[in-house]
């Protein structure tokens, strides 16, 4: 019998171990760029806005501050400490002496301004008004920092529409060039049409270079408020069908607006600080207790002193502050009037504005676009048929592409519309929680 010849050691297999930190790198990689190619939704860029924003700490920051205060201006003022040398002499027999003259005395006393209780309140709540017009401020902020990002988001995204619309136009213009070139070397065009061809297709590589610039500019902007994750690729819009406000309930609406609420809000530190005023017309009494040490041949002494401020004319000094700081509330609310008039004139021309554009995108998209887009067809037809001209074919095609970019620019100046309306009050405000009732019941059925 013949020996079995030996097998070879069998190779040892790598072990997984060996390969786990690879494919977790790998697997790092694919995951973060699979996010890196998430489109960014408008919902996101407004939380990466908020996320992102110093003024809203700032107007946190305002609140806390006013809250404090408003617990330390309740508080009476804090006692004072005094001290010092009496009725020293310094001449004579006794000069410099402290224990030769009865009248020589170190004292020690303590001084507390007895301040009422309506005075103390008034100056906490003045702080708590402030507090309050913080708290409008951050809302309005926050109000100010959606409608940016909304408006710098919608920017972009229709800048690279146009630039997208450029590119397929000039695609197609340059098979023109083609077309125009053979037909002239097959003795059916002329030179010009050759260089016609060309010079069309040069001015759309110069509007492309121009929509790329203002697609860069549009995503700085973006950036300014979503920071790096603005090079991100841009999902679809919203619907852009209708905004929140109604027109039937706009001045109740208005009336919950940050700048309107921020200025009711100021309009009652106000008159928090006329209410101070009013309560300065009665003075606040001092007490002070004293304790004077003499020498051991006399007697020590306790004094007792009660100080009140004497208002000898209030008519020209407590009552001009009461009406001075009257008269600033009024001010503050004459203004809170004008504001919210000029907001509710305002919104109601965006609204009036957003509802013509509207029905000017209908009419672009059932009339002004088949036409221009049958016009640049029937154009081909003809010259391809040898009836018409490669010029009629050019000005055809310019005609359609400058009427896609002016449904385009009516479209951007819609939605910039839409984010004014959108976003002029937050959407978390009680004014529209009767709305989100009925759309969340809408839903539902």
């Amino acid at each position: 019998m013949f020996n079995a010849l030996p097998r070879p050691a069998p190779r040892a297999r790598p072990s997984p171990r060996r390969w786990t930190p690879a494919l977790l790198l790998c697997a790092a990689a694919l995951a973060v760029t699979a996010h890196a190619q998430q489109p960014l939704t408008l919902d996101q860029a407004l939380r990466l806005a908020q996320e992102r924003s110093r003024q809203l700490p700032a107007q946190d920051a305002a609140v806390a501050a006013a809250r404090e205060m408003s617990a330390a201006a309740g508080q009476r003022p804090d006692p004072t400490l005094k001290t010092g040398l009496n009725s020293l002499p310094i001449n004579g027999p006794d000069r410099f002496s402290l224990t030769r003259d009865s009248f020589t005395m170190l004292s020690v006393g303590v001084t507390q301004e007895l301040t009422r209780q309506d005075k103390l309140k008034a100056r906490s709540a003045r702080f708590d008004r402030e507090a309050d017009a913080a708290e409008a401020g951050r809302t309005l902020a926050l109000a100010n920092l959606r409608r940016d990002t909304a408006m710098a988001w919608l920017d972009r995204h229709y800048q690279e529409r146009m630039r997208e619309l450029l590119q397929v136009q000039r695609s197609e213009t340059a098979l023109q060039i083609e077309a125009a070139e053979s037909a002239y070397r097959g003795g059916r065009g002329t030179q010009s049409d050759v260089f016609a061809a060309r010079s069309a297709v040069a001015q759309l590589d110069d509007r492309i270079r121009q929509a790329e610039r203002q697609v860069a500019t549009a995503t700085t902007m973006l950036a300014r408020w979503v920071g790096g994750e603005a090079d991100q690729p841009l999902a679809s819009p919203p619907t852009l069908a209708k905004p929140r406000l109604d027109a039937a309930s706009l001045e109740t609406q208005l009336e919950h607006h940050p700048q309107v609420a921020l200025l009711a809000k100021q309009e009652a530190v106000a008159r928090a600080e006329a209410d101070i005023a009013q309560s300065n017309k009665r003075p606040d009494w001092s007490v002070e207790l004293t304790y004077s040490q003499r020498s051991s041949a006399y007697s020590n002494m306790v004094s007792l002193n009660l100080s009140i401020p004497l208002q000898w004319d209030q008519k020209n000094r407590q009552d001009r502050e009461v009406s001075s700081r009257l008269a600033l509330a009024e001010q503050m609310r004459a203004q809170r009037e004008e504001a919210t008039r000029e907001h509710v004139a305002q919104t109601r021309s965006w609204l009036l504005q957003w509802q013509s554009d509207r029905e000017r995108l209908a009419q672009y998209d059932a009339t002004l676009i088949p036409l221009a887009s049958e016009r640049t067809r029937a154009a081909i037809a003809a010259y391809r048929g040898g009836a018409g001209s490669l010029a009629s074919v050019l000005e055809g095609r310019r005609v359609e592409i400058d009427t896609r970019m002016e449904r385009l620019r009516l479209e951007m100046e819609t939605a910039a519309l839409w984010a004014q309306l959108e976003y002029l009050i937050p959407a978390e405000h009680p004014a529209f929680a009767a709305n989100r009732v009925d759309a969340t019941e809408e839903h539902q059925r």
